[in-house]
């Protein structure tokens, strides 16, 4: 039976992933521990802490992170948790008060931007990232500027709770890889509120390399489409510059989806040898993408 046009099946990406995937052992205990942490700031109404639990974000760290010791796993979900909050005061104006994680709330303001206040937000995020005694009394400075601080602590200790003395320190090329990883987000989500506001659909091409730079969802289609948004969707994109049915470009999806992931399976069993010592790097480094992959997926 055909389905109303207004209607698709989604592709079965999690069937086309043959990776190992698992939940981290110790998913409850460090859950509830991190959970009750950020609770303990009262940022949350009711109605947004039931929000905050319904979102499974320590859920989502135990599965990309499955193979994390406790005290790394906990880290991660306070790293996740902490920055998932809810903003009692505006960054733009009275409309953008929502439940936000810092790792993506760049994109979800710019959802509702222009490129040229885009650029704006992104400068502030960027300024606040980079220099320790800029502030522009924004609360996304303020909270841009604590997830700095965070990431860049030197003392640690396992019996001190608060997250900014528990977070391992990075070392300097992490951390520079860090910032321009930042840098480089920001500009494709300026870029992509410009094509927005030109009403501009972007080649197919195009399209994969803005957004491996960001984040892209063939489920998120549909709250996109809804909310008028949809113009870098891949969906979107599809039937455009390749003249699909809403269908169609879901099914393309899907097949090419199972391709790349048969291209990283068979590439990661032929892989060249380094040595033993890169060897084992290589392969963590392979399992973590793999991890995220399946986690993301689950």
């Amino acid at each position: 039976m055909a389905l109303p046009s207004n209607q698709f099946l989604l592709p079965d990406l999690l069937a086309t992933c043959s990776l190992d995937g698992g939940v981290n052992p110790y998913y409850e205990k460090g859950a509830a521990e991190s959970r009750a942490w950020i609770n303990s700031y009262n940022i949350f109404t009711d109605r947004k802490r039931a929000f905050f639990v319904l979102g499974s974000n320590e859920l989502l760290v135990s599965r990309v992170y499955n193979y994390a010791d406790s005290e790394h796993f906990r880290t991660c979900c306070d790293f996740v948790s902490r920055l998932t909050t809810v903003v009692k005061n505006s960054f733009l104006t009275p409309t953008l008060n929502r439940k936000v994680n810092l790792l993506f709330v760049f994109d979800e303001i710019s959802d509702e931007q222009t490129g040229k206040d885009a650029l704006s937000t992104g400068n502030t995020f960027l300024n606040a990232m980079r220099y320790s005694d800029w502030d522009d009394r924004s609360l996304f400075s303020q909270m841009t500027k604590e997830l700095v601080s965070l990431l860049l602590i030197e003392s640690y200790s396992p019996k001190d709770n608060r997250f900014r003395a528990r977070l391992v320190r990075l070392g300097p090329k992490a951390t520079t890889r860090f910032l321009e990883n930042w840098e480089t987000y920001c500009t494709s989500v300026i870029t992509e509120a410009e094509l927005r506001e030109q009403g501009k659909i972007l080649e197919v091409e195009a399209f994969v390399e803005l957004r491996r730079e960001n984040s892209a969802d063939i489920y998120s289609y549909d709250m996109e489409q809804s909310k008028g948004i949809s113009g870098n969707n891949i969906i979107t994109v599809l039937m455009k510059n390749r003249h699909l049915e809403l269908q169609e470009a879901s099914d393309y999806v899907g097949a090419h989806c199972k391709e790349l992931m048969d291209l990283f399976i068979s590439t990661q069993a032929h892989l060249p040898s380094w040595g033993a010592s890169i060897d084992a790097e290589v392969a963590r480094y392979i399992y973590g993408l793999g991890c995220w992959i399946k986690g993301n997926l689950e």
